[in-house]
């Protein structure tokens, strides 16, 4: 029971968390791309892009990061390409566009937005309903009383439209969401790792919890 509740903490935080984390990520690669590839003919656009690649790889390590605790597994951060021994200012300022993995995190960050904001929002809803639903019995009655509960889903469902079914109904509702919370927000936050996984990661043999971050 002990490790079913974490395991659902651990999902909950990775999705509610990291929505926030895609926001900023999402901001900066669209605003990146779009000032760097506007302005790369006057080359004050590639310095603006440079930036926006080492920012992304920063949000990027954010993600690998919190991914071993949600997969249950090590994931391997990717090479990025060094800078050149003697390079001057502007191969150093130049080089965050120099690896492929720089681009690809860039390119997640755009990708990933909407796979993060519907595991935050269903993970959101779920927790809710379950809250609300199992604390329904507490409340209820006061809300059977209040005018307008003539059509609940009590109702629709032919139970009646006494303050019993009204209140049972919703609190039925409530259990409902409470049995499939679990593997919904599971489902939800494994959607999205599976993405970071495939884009952010590589392939990785260390023990599980151990994630490898190698400089580049």
């Amino acid at each position: 029971m002990t490790s079913l509740r974490r395991r659902l903490a651990t999902d909950t935080r990775y999705a509610l968390l990291g929505l926030p984390v895609a926001v900023l990520h999402f901001a900066v690669a669209v605003a990146g791309i779009a000032a760097g590839v506007g302005g790369a003919v006057a080359f004050v656009g590639l310095p603006i892009l440079a930036g926006a690649a080492a920012m992304a790889r920063g949000l990027s390590d954010v993600e690998r990061v919190a991914l071993p605790e949600v997969l249950g597994r090590s994931v391997a951060r990717p090479s990025y390409t060094a800078v050149p021994a003697g390079a001057g200012w502007f191969r150093r300022l130049m080089n965050p566009l120099a690896s492929g993995q720089s681009w690809l995190d860039l390119l997640y960050g755009i990708i990933a937005f909407p796979f993060s904001l519907a595991a935050a929002v269903v993970t959101m809803v779920w927790w809710a309903g379950t809250i609300a639903g199992l604390m329904f019995p507490v409340y209820g009655w006061i809300l059977a009383r209040l005018p307008g509960t003539d059509g609940s889903l009590a109702a629709l469902l032919g139970l009646g439209d006494g303050d019993l079914a009204f209140v049972g109904v919703n609190t039925a509702v409530g259990v409902l969401f409470a049995l499939t919370l679990m593997p919904v927000v599971r489902a939800a936050a494994l959607v999205k790792a599976s993405l970071a996984q495939a884009m952010l990661t590589r392939a990785s043999y260390a023990p599980a919890g151990v994630i490898g971050l190698t400089s580049g």
